[in-house]
């Protein structure tokens, strides 16, 4: 069964360490989640619309995009503008989550993905409240007991907080792929 080691760090910088120790660790870039809030606004990427829920609307990021490094690397990233929440930009798993089925949850935006993926929900409001308030949310899916520990030692080492293991079996079978 899969789980997701969760953590929140500060700056771009910071979350560029951990997805590039977590790859270097053996993570493939198909299992790491960022996301963050989109502070240039979507109008600033080279993008074409594609609609992927009633609620969220998924612009994919072109190569002319404003990120760039390892993040810019990442699978399906993409800017989300999510109704009532804001624009943020995502990558990997989480994506998928956040604009499929998550999106018509009750609680819906950042929330409810985080929800899908098995973080309870005041969990889940929790780093909703400090994505909203600027931080990054970095995520690594990970199949094993080794790889768990590893993405867990990572994100200390790079002193993300709020550090959290969850399974994630309840995340759509979109998400997963």
């Amino acid at each position: 069964m899969k789980k997701s080691v969760i953590g929140i760090v500060e700056s771009e910088n910071q979350a560029e360490r951990i997805v590039s120790d977590l790859q270097s660790g053996g993570l493939a870039s198909s299992d790491i989640s960022v996301l963050f809030p989109d502070k240039r606004g979507t109008k600033d990427f080279a993008h074409e619309h594609n609609t992927k829920a009633p609620e969220g609307a998924v612009a994919g990021v072109g190569a002319g995009g404003v990120i760039g490094g390892t993040i810019g690397l990442l699978a399906g990233i993409g800017a989300l503008a999510i109704p009532g929440v804001g624009p943020f930009i995502a990558a990997g798993p989480l994506v998928a989550a956040l604009s499929g089925a998550a999106a018509g949850a009750s609680i819906g935006g950042v929330a409810g993905a985080l929800i899908g993926l098995g973080i309870p929900e005041i969990e889940a409001k929790t780093y909703e409240g400090k994505i909203r308030g600027g931080n990054i949310l970095i995520a690594a899916h990970v199949v094993d007991g080794e790889a768990e520990k590893r993405a867990k030692a990572t994100l200390e080492k790079h002193q993300a907080h709020d550090i959290a293991v969850t399974s994630d079996s309840s995340v759509p079978k979109a998400a997963k792929a």
